[in-house]
């Protein structure tokens, strides 16, 4: 029987000379045809099996094996004033040295072809006819280059002058911009050269080519629909109603702005802050180019600071008066998972926005310019880290504080292991009685060693209760374990129910304590633990208040040595805990040794840690999460060990829901939580077949 004929994906249609490549490489025959519509190519069921083996794209069709990024530069060009010759130069030799890069955006700043501050020479026709002269010869350089490029120029429609960008890529030029607030205050009179533009779209002739022009274009990528650029320019930025609102709400996700921004005291900060905040609001990548060295500084100066921002979090940022440019990637699936996930992110308006295609593959990044953090729980700056310690620990306090005024109670009961939930517990616990005025006496802190517990976790307990002044309390639970164990017949020292029936009697102790004492169980378990179900089912797993439920085991280990830090009397026992191997001692010590260690076990919470932030702020399938972990970890695990500790805690996070689906009250104090009241709803019975790395 003849085979079924078929047709590769539409978004490669029009790239025949690939296709034709692809299989001259196999030696295959194929049928390519115009007949009247665009390209069609036909081909056996053989050649295009071994045409796709041999193919890297991805199984997400939009996203041709780039996970989403696409790599993006902002570029100040040195300023000749008045001279499009000169700046048409340094903007080529820029494109050119940035060749090698694979751009997939780049955005210059405001009038980079004659200059920002030419003043009343942009009346002259000498200087807008040598700059539409050099728009053409950008536009024939830029010929093969599928690089969306966007370059700021004065352009001239129906007898009025606008302040534009113009998008070139491939050698066309594809829409250009117009300004839509121009300044006229202080040191600002744009509006006695150029003309605002509030119209609708409408198309100019730029050198003989009709171009479209107007403010609402969406420049969008044929071979990754998912990226959509809209442009405004400079004032754009500041006004009350800025153009990006409606570019975003229209559909585009990455805003690029040419700007001419001055320098002054103070304003690179406010600058600085209104582009992380538009990129946050809009949830959007923002990617701003300001002018530099070169404008006249008859009056005022440029310093060329040059911001990439995505989803409230600059990316990368220019050194002032460099001229630099400077280069990142965009994730484009961390904004689209932002935009799905908020409910009052509305598209609207879209119907009056114009589409413009563009056409640039997308490959796979291996070297990234973008720093990928490989802690995302902790703070990005040094300098930030002791306010960030503060104020989880805040939070966490008003929420116990809360708590205990609404119960009226003046006692509560913790289990203190000598690890470091239960000591971050106890920190939050002092802090949130600190602030109440209420005595330390009402702080039970319970000790209950068992087969596992080593001297040097029950000794770190007990001199932190001691430092903390605490009611202690130790209550050895061998025997009742022993003696439960018998009861149900396990004399055996190695298996789960050995393990759980210390967990479980721990806590019965302490429930019962907190009855006897009229006062609540304050829980120590974090966000790691309850993402990997790494506690045991209505044993450590229960409390009347759970104080980190969304704190991270990487960040409990870092507010625990910022308040160490900040505390000399405690910073000796603190120190010794963090050094001590996390370990919830279920089984027998050796030679006084803990034998359990849980990061052998279920894998590095680091890892887990970078999983679990990545996965449930942003929703990355396995594939992405696995290529930003050999990139965050290049130099401190292998692959194949991350692909193992991946497939670990896919499979946990999973199976491990039901734990989830019951769990105690607790405030939620950082992005991510695991509420089943809030943050998380997921069935306990879900497959994990399709999440895992193949």
């Amino acid at each position: 029987m003849e085979q079924i004929k078929k047709v590769r994906p539409i978004t490669e249609l029009r790239d025949t000379n690939s296709i034709s490549n692809d299989a001259h490489n196999i030696n295959e025959p194929i049928f390519i045809t115009k007949n009247g519509y665009d390209d069609l190519v036909v081909m056996s069921n053989d050649t295009y099996n071994k045409i796709n083996k041999n193919n890297t794209t991805n199984k997400y069709p939009n996203q041709s094996n780039c996970y989403g990024m696409i790599r993006v530069a902002c570029a100040t060009n040195e300023i000749v004033v008045a001279s499009p010759t000169e700046n048409a130069k340094q903007i080529i030799k820029i494109i050119d040295d940035n060749a090698q890069n694979n751009l997939d955006i780049l955005v210059f700043p405001e009038l980079a072809l004659t200059g920002y501050s030419c003043g009343d020479l942009f009346f002259f026709d000498s200087l807008l006819q040598s700059s539409y002269y050099y728009l053409d010869v950008i536009r024939n350089h830029l010929k093969g280059n599928h690089t969306l490029v966007f370059v700021g120029a004065p352009i001239e429609h129906q007898d009025k002058l606008y302040n534009c960008a113009i998008a070139i890529c491939d050698g066309k030029f594809l829409g250009i911009i117009p300004k839509s607030n121009l300044p006229g205050y202080g040191e600002f009179y744009e509006p006695r050269q150029f003309y605002e533009y509030h119209d609708e779209n409408t198309t100019v002739i730029l050198n003989g080519v009709e171009v479209p022009f107007g403010t609402k274009l969406i420049f969008t990528n044929k071979y990754q629909l998912n990226l959509r650029v809209s442009c405004e320019i400079c004032e754009d930025l500041w006004a009350t109603s800025t153009p990006s609102t409606g570019h975003a709400l229209a559909g585009a996700n990455v805003i690029v702005n040419l700007s001419a921004s001055n320098e002054l005291f103070g304003k690179a900060d406010l600058r600085r802050q209104l582009i992380k905040y538009s990129s946050s609001r809009l949830i959007c990548a923002y990617i701003y180019a300001s002018s530099g060295s070169g404008e006249s500084t008859q009056d005022i100066v440029y310093s060329g600071h040059n911001i990439i921002a995505e989803n409230g979090v600059i990316l990368e940022e220019s050194k002032l008066f460099e001229n630099q440019t400077i280069i990142t990637e965009i994730d484009l699936d961390a904004i689209n998972a932002s935009r799905r996930r908020n409910s009052s992110f509305r598209l609207n308006n879209a119907d009056k926005y114009q589409v413009i295609y563009f056409e640039k593959k997308l490959n796979v990044k291996n070297e990234l310019f973008r720093k990928i953090n490989p802690y995302p729980f902790l703070p990005s700056h040094e300098k930030e880290a002791l306010q960030y310690a503060n104020e989880i620990i805040r939070l966490q306090t008003m929420g116990l504080v809360k708590r205990l005024k609404h119960l009226k109670c003046k006692d509560v009961v913790i289990g203190i292991s000598g690890g470091l939930d239960s000591s971050l517990a106890l920190i939050v616990i002092q802090e949130a009685f600190k602030r109440l005025n209420l005595s330390n006496e009402g702080i039970h802190t319970l000790l209950l060693p068992c087969f596992g517990t080593t001297s040097r976790t029950f000794n770190n307990s007990k001199k932190l209760c001691e430092l903390f002044n605490t009611n202690i309390k130790v209550v050895d639970i061998t025997d009742s374990v022993n003696q439960h164990l018998k009861d149900i017949g396990n004399d055996k020292k190695d298996n789960i129910a050995f393990e759980n029936a210390q967990a479980r009697e721990r806590t019965q102790v302490l429930f019962d304590y907190a009855n006897l004492v009229n006062g609540f169980v304050v829980g120590t378990g974090d966000l790691s633990e309850l993402a990997l179900g790494w506690c045991t089912y209505n044993g450590d797993h229960m409390s009347n208040y759970s104080v980190n439920a969304s704190v991270s085991k990487t960040l409990v280990r870092f507010l625990i040595k910022a308040y160490a830090d900040t505390h000399d009397d405690l910073k000796e026992v603190l120190y010794d805990i963090l050094e001590t191997p996390i370990s919830p001692e279920l089984l027998p010590s050796l030679n006084g040794k803990i034998t359990q260690e849980t990061e052998k076990i279920i894998g590095p919470y680091v890892l887990h840690d970078f999983f679990l932030y990545n996965l449930l702020k942003y929703n990355y399938d396995s594939g992405k999460l696995y290529y930003f972990s050999t990139i965050a970890f290049k130099n401190v695990y292998d692959s194949q060990t991350i692909k193992k500790w991946l497939n670990i805690f896919i499979k946990r996070f999973f199976s491990q829901q039901f734990k989830r689906s019951c769990l105690p009250d607790g405030p939620k104090v950082t992005e991510i939580s695991l509420s089943p009241r809030g943050d998380l709803r997921m069935p306990s019975d879900a497959s994990c077949e399709d999440f895992l790395i193949k």
